[in-house]
């Protein structure tokens, strides 16, 4: 499988011909999710879901499809009647020739005064790759590659450090960081990679490796 780092939360996945996106929010590329014929949306904040680039990769493929929770898919589906899917935990569906999990119920607390909204994450190919969106949900099941999100509003760089601990990957990538600045990064990289238990890794946007 090849895994694509995409800037911010967003990430393509490629196997045997098929495409699948995860996240193409508003501070991903504008053609991130063009040319997938599966993407996965974790919850409704504008950094995962972005209506237009859904838009552009539907309308540039007629095959494409979108698995999402319900609040997204209340917004995007009517534009597409039948090519948008409502997942939620637990749940188990095929896309893009895929196998996918759906993880988690809720957005991670920013603060106790902001109300907490849905979010799902999703374990591709029976725990090849996990995505958790805006949570820090464990799957309870073994990873090998966990898109690690590193620096949003919700969460510190101790409780990264205990998700991967926690989760217990044979390999982390870095997703939710369009807001560290490069200064800040080797701060981060040395930490996370010294506690963190597993082997750390970044990929800059437009990047790839075999997971």
């Amino acid at each position: 499988m090849k895994l694509t780092k995409k800037s911010h939360s967003c990430v393509r996945l490629e196997k045997d011909g098929r495409t699948l996106v995860i996240d193409p929010g508003g501070f991903s590329e504008e053609d991130a999710a063009v040319g997938a014929e599966a993407i996965l949306v974790t919850h409704e904040h504008p950094d995962h879901f972005d209506e237009g680039r859904l838009r552009a990769a539907l309308e540039a493929n007629p095959e494409a499809r979108i698995w999402t929770l319900r609040s997204v898919a209340e917004q995007i589906a009517p534009a597409f009647p039948g090519r948008v899917h409502t997942v939620g935990h637990g749940d188990t569906f095929t896309a893009a020739g895929f196998d996918v999990q759906v993880h988690g119920e809720l957005h991670a607390v920013i603060h106790p005064d902001i109300p907490r909204i849905t979010n799902v994450g999703y374990l591709i190919d029976g725990g090849r790759v996990f995505h958790p969106g805006d949570a820090l949900t464990v799957p309870g099941c073994p990873v090998e590659t966990l898109m690690l999100p590193v620096m949003a509003p919700w969460n510190k760089i101790s409780e990264v450090i205990d998700y991967l601990r926690e989760v217990k990957p044979q390999r982390a990538y870095d997703i939710h960081d369009a807001l560290l600045t490069d200064l800040a990064r080797p701060i981060y990289d040395r930490q996370i990679g010294a506690l963190g238990g597993s082997e750390h890794l970044r990929l800059t946007p437009g990047a790839s490796a075999e997971v």
